[in-house]
């Protein structure tokens, strides 16, 4: 399929993503993605930590919500806590769908999920700094930068940004 054909048939597509709680086949499904860097940075596996939350369903909890398309197919994750009435949204897209402009619509049908399940005030995100194509996308979708902080991860320090958006 051509890459604009596809690139169609997913947009469409995430107008349809159901979310739901991650079963355990969904985490596992993720733990094997595998990014191009230096996107590899969020590849599961980076940080023992992360994986083993994402693996372990008790760590897991209650927080981690998988989005599949109109065909039942794993496209991305949410991972959503509250605080204060925000919610901190993390999010993953499956590494074959990024870098092709579903970004945003993806994003925006987790927030929407979000406001329907958690009635915030607003949300917060965190961001590696060098990550400029997510950055790029959050602003789009609203938020904006409110500090900068570095962050002890995937066996380094690296700079992250934090950035919000009323709901």
């Amino acid at each position: 399929m051509r890459r604009e054909a596809r690139v169609d048939a997913v947009s469409t597509t995430l107008r349809t993503t159901s979310i739901d709680r991650m079963t355990q086949s969904d985490a596992e499904a993720i733990a094997g993605w595998r990014y191009e860097p230096p996107y590899d940075f969020y590849d599961a596996n980076s940080d023992e930590r992360d994986l083993a939350e994402l693996l372990d369903a008790g760590l897991r909890g209650e927080k981690y919500f998988a989005a599949h398309d109109e065909h039942g197919d794993l496209i991305g994750f949410f991972a959503f806590t509250t605080h204060d009435g925000v919610v901190n949204v993390g999010v993953g897209l499956r590494p074959d769908l990024t870098g092709l402009g579903l970004g945003l619509p993806f994003l925006e049908r987790g927030l929407d999920f979000a406001r329907g399940r958690f009635a915030p005030s607003g949300f917060r995100l965190t961001v590696a700094e060098f990550n400029r194509r997510a950055i790029i996308v959050y602003e789009r979708a609203g938020f904006v930068a409110t500090r900068s902080f570095p962050h002890d991860t995937n066996g380094g320090t690296f700079q992250f940004v934090e950035m919000e958006c009323s709901a």
